[in-house]
């Protein structure tokens, strides 16, 4: 449980000292309750178990918010606990007092849960797991009163069930019309193309998805909430980002796409031309019926979740013939081939201050196997996600990107939750040093904790360079308020108590990743760039103006 301390609910806390520990219960102190909602959601998107995070009446229920629209914006079902002040005093104006906090989360939580009466909470917190777990996973807010907190019980006992008996686990089977026009659909393709998304992360479906794409020869693309759903290493895998070359070709080509629990938004250029073309055939399968058809027109639409609609696809398929090798996917193969080794050239320079892409690379190519990557920030993120499908593969459920809302300042708070999900993966965060500065004080955190092999990796070119791109592109280079007066990140760590480093030459970058590694302590590696505007945010710029 991920938050800080309040009078309200400190006997929430005591419970947790005299018999949580023992149940497995522990709380997680943090420096603001922003990071706190970020280290509960980075905890549930790796380990695919609710995250919990709180914080006090007022200004800490206020600190969450950031954190719980970062989640809502990308279905993560986290629980966000808050007190409220004794009923007693709700109408004068005391202390911390006198906020609507249930309207205020609102916008951002599937359910609002508020309760009065001690004996309700058990109820309660079935109701918000159930509600945040159940249909498109999203967050959730249970509002406790003072006055249950300090309640007595009557009743000597209330009973607490266990997850399997308040919510269900099984999944509702999809038509079986639908599942044989999907086939059709995908048999009479010329162009064929697999979309997977969050939902299949989430489902777990990454297996189906393998199996099915490998045995209908169908070309696979990402999102960024799906990537590591299909292995780099397998054929049919093509990209997870429209900053990549073949990715954009694939898309525009295709004539038949299955869209997989994914949203058509701007990290998949609206579904809308150039990206993508309106004479396409669109099956989208999601889990939420408001997502089918939202942003662009379909074929077919399926209502149901991932890995039922993938089982139900390949108990189908095994009644017919396997496709033998498409013409299409083949093209598609020798074409990123081509797009790897023009990627290759071009990260390869040695020039100072340091190529964002060189960067990048030196990065992935140091990464453990199964390392769980973080990437927060603007233009740096661009030139992350050009690079993610041609090094290491990446593994369901590894990679955090706060997609839907573009949030900056997950690093941190991000790296600590996975830590804390996985103790024993490497953590690596690629950040801008515009996004690093924004939850710096929970370097402490990580510190306190104990956290080792937990690497932030901040790109300092010493600006806010997406918006420093955009006023270079669209306003004539009339720059304001896009610029820092030069900080050493690697003494800001080191004052923290973390292992730090400020590396200027490419080719000590590596070097500097191993004495990081090897430093027992979480560790803040500062390198200097260049800045740069990466291609894709031109492309961007242009569609939206």
């Amino acid at each position: 449980m991920f938050g800080i301390p309040g009078g309200q609910f400190l006997a929430m806390y005591d419970a947790i000292y005299r018999w949580g520990r023992e149940k497995g219960i522990n709380t997680i102190l943090f420096r603001h309750e922003q990071a706190a909602a970020h280290a509960a959601d980075a905890y549930t998107r790796v380990s695919n178990k609710p995250g919990v995070c709180f914080g006090t009446v007022g200004p800490g229920a206020l600190h969450l918010v950031p954190g719980i629209g970062t989640a809502w914006s990308d279905n993560i079902p986290v629980i966000a606990i808050v007190p409220q002040v004794n009923s007693k005093y709700e109408d004068s104006f005391t202390l911390q007092g006198n906020l609507d906090q249930i309207t205020m989360f609102k916008p951002i939580t599937k359910y609002q849960k508020s309760v009065r009466k001690i004996i309700d909470i058990p109820n309660a917190v079935q109701k918000c797991f159930r509600e945040a777990t159940g249909g498109r996973p999203r967050p959730v807010l249970l509002e406790i009163y003072e006055d249950a907190f300090l309640a007595e019980l009557e009743e000597e006992k209330i009973p607490i069930l266990t997850p399997n008996r308040y919510r269900a686990h099984s999944k509702v089977a999809i038509d079986g019309d639908l599942i044989k026009e999907s086939i059709d659909l995908l048999l009479n393709a010329r162009k064929p193309l697999i979309i997977s998304g969050g939902g299949v992360s989430r489902a777990e479906a990454w297996i189906e998805l393998q199996t099915l794409a490998d045995y209908l020869q169908i070309p696979v693309i990402t999102t960024f909430m799906g990537i590591g759903t299909i292995s780099n290493n397998s054929k049919c895998f093509i990209g997870s980002s429209l900053a990549d070359n073949v990715v954009l070709q694939a898309a525009g080509g295709a004539d038949v796409i299955l869209a997989l629990g994914c949203k058509f938004s701007y990290t998949m250029g609206y579904g809308i031309e150039p990206f993508w073309k309106n004479t396409q055939k669109l099956i989208h399968v999601d889990i939420d019926p408001t997502m089918i058809g939202r942003s662009k027109p379909i074929t077919l639409g399926i209502v149901g979740d991932c890995k039922s609609y993938l089982s139900q696809m390949l108990d189908e398929l095994k009644k017919g013939k396997k496709i033998e090798q498409r013409d299409w996917l083949n093209r598609l193969n020798k074409k990123e081939q081509k797009n790897i080794a023009n990627i290759n050239k071009k990260v390869s320079n040695e020039e100072k201050p340091i190529a964002s892409a060189r960067m990048v690379k030196e990065i992935y190519e140091f990464m453990d196997e199964d390392a769980i990557l973080i990437i927060d920030g603007g233009e740096i993120e661009a030139f992350a996600l050009e690079q993610i499908s041609i090094h290491k593969p990446r593994a369901p459920l590894s990679t955090l990107i706060a997609a839907g809302m573009g949030h900056l300042g997950v690093t941190i708070p991000y790296g600590i939750g996975a830590k804390l999900a996985k103790p024993d993966k490497q953590v690596v965060s690629i950040s801008g040093d515009g996004a690093f500065m924004f939850n710096i004080q929970d370097l402490e955190t990580a510190v306190r904790l104990g956290l080792k092999n937990l690497i932030y990796v901040v790109a300092n070119n010493n600006s806010f360079g997406s918006m420093k791109s955009i006023q270079k592109l669209s306003n004539k280079k009339r720059y304001i308020d896009v610029d820092f007066s030069g900080i050493n990140y690697a003494k800001c760590a080191e004052g923290f108590g973390c292992y730090g480093e400020v590396v200027s030459d490419p080719n000590e970058l590596k070097p500097a990743l191993e004495r990081a590694k090897n430093s027992g302590k979480p560790a803040v590696i500062d390198v200097i760039v260049k800045l740069e505007t990466h291609d894709i945010t031109k492309l961007l710029i242009s569609v939206s103006l």
